[in-house]
C-alpha cells in the first residue's frame, strides 16, 4: 500500500486561508526548505543512478525522461539544459511528456492517465537496451510515469523512479529507486510546491554528477559547454585563461584553433601539439581533462 504524504494535510495548514500574507508566505518558505532537506536522504541512491546514466550515454546509449504535470516540467526543465550546460547532444536526450506538444500550453491532467500515449512514446523514441530512463512520479503511481518506466524496463533499457511516496509502484520497475520524503503539501496534493522542489534538486544533482563521471566537469568549470551565445562564449575563454594560465587573448585565439572546444583549447594552452593531438589525448582519457593534462605535462618530463 503506498503511503499518500502527497495527499496528506500539512501541520500548518488548518485556517491558512485566514492568516496575514506575511505568515502564508513564511509558511510557503518554510515548507521549501523543509522539501530540500529531505533530499539529502535520497543522495545513496542518486549517487547510484549517476553512476547508471553516465555508463549508458558513455557506451553510447540515449538518456530519456518520461513524467506527467508538474513533474514533467521538471524532467524538461533538466533535460533541456544538459546539452548547453555539459555538451551532451540533443539526439543523446530523449524528453517523454503526457500529452506531448500540448502540455506545454494547457498541461491538463487527462494525459497523465493516457497508458496509450506512454507506450506509444516509448515505442517511438525507440528507447531500448544501452538506454537509460528516468520516470518522475511525485503521488509514484501515476499511470503514464509507469506504463513508461515499465515498457522501457522491458524493452531492455535501464530504468530510474523518482517519487515522493514509500512503497511508489514506479519502484517495482526501477533499477534504482529515489525516494524524496518530502513532507505533506502546505497546499494538499499540490505537488508543484515541495515534491515538485525536491524532484528539481535531485534531478540537478543527478544529471550534474553523471556530467562528472563523464568528464564534463573540470574545478567546477562545464569544460564540456556548447558555446553558442555571447555569454557562454564569454565564459569559455574565461575558462581557457583560468585552467589553461594564459591570458584573454591567448584563450579567445587558442578557442579558434580549437573549433569552440573548451578542454582541446586548453590542452593547447597546456602544451599539445596542435587540435588533433589534443583530441587523442582526451580519447585516451575518456574526455576528462585532468588526466589530459597530467599526461602533457608528464611528457614534458621525459
Amino acid at each position: 500500500m503506498v503511503e499518500t504524504r502527497t495527499e496528506a494535510l500539512h501541520q500548518n495548514a488548518a485556517g491558512l486561508d485566514v492568516q496575514t500574507p506575511a505568515a502564508i508566505l513564511s509558511f510557503l518558505a518554510n515548507a521549501q526548505i523543509e522539501a530540500a532537506r529531505a533530499v539529502h536522504g535520497a543522495i545513496p541512491a542518486i549517487a547510484e543512478a549517476a553512476e547508471l546514466v553516465a555508463r549508458q550515454l558513455k557506451g553510447g546509449g540515449r538518456l530519456a525522461y518520461a513524467a506527467a504535470g508538474s513533474s514533467g516540467l521538471m524532467a524538461v526543465a533538466d533535460a533541456l539544459e544538459l546539452p548547453g550546460t555539459f555538451g551532451i547532444a540533443r539526439d543523446r536526450i530523449a524528453i517523454l511528456i503526457a500529452g506531448g506538444d500540448e502540455a506545454f500550453h494547457t498541461l491538463a491532467g487527462g494525459p497523465e492517465d493516457d497508458t496509450e500515449e506512454a507506450a506509444a512514446a516509448v515505442a517511438n523514441a525507440n528507447i531500448g537496451k544501452g538506454d537509460c530512463l528516468i520516470a518522475i512520479s511525485a503521488s509514484g503511481s501515476t499511470p503514464y510515469a509507469v506504463q513508461a518506466i515499465g515498457d522501457a524496463r522491458r524493452r531492455g533499457a535501464a530504468t530510474i523512479a523518482i517519487a515522493n511516496n514509500k512503497g511508489a509502484t514506479l519502484f517495482g520497475e526501477a533499477d534504482v529507486a529515489i525516494l524524496l520524503e518530502t513532507p505533506p503539501e502546505l497546499i494538499a496534493g499540490s505537488t508543484r510546491m515541495g515534491a515538485g522542489t525536491a524532484q528539481k534538486i535531485a534531478l540537478n544533482m543527478l544529471s550534474t554528477l553523471a556530467a562528472v563521471h563523464l568528464g564534463h566537469v573540470h574545478d567546477g568549470y562545464m569544460v564540456n559547454l556548447a558555446a553558442d551565445n555571447i555569454k557562454l562564449r564569454d565564459r569559455a575563454v574565461r575558462m581557457v585563461a583560468a585552467i589553461g594560465g594564459r591570458s584573454r587573448e591567448d584563450a579567445a585565439r587558442l578557442l579558434e584553433e580549437s573549433g569552440g572546444r573548451v578542454k582541446t583549447a586548453i590542452l593547447l594552452a597546456a602544451g599539445a601539439a596542435n587540435a588533433d593531438a589534443a583530441e587523442k589525448i582526451l580519447e585516451k582519457t575518456g574526455q576528462k581533462l585532468r588526466p589530459a593534462l597530467s599526461a602533457i605535462e608528464g611528457s614534458r618530463g621525459r
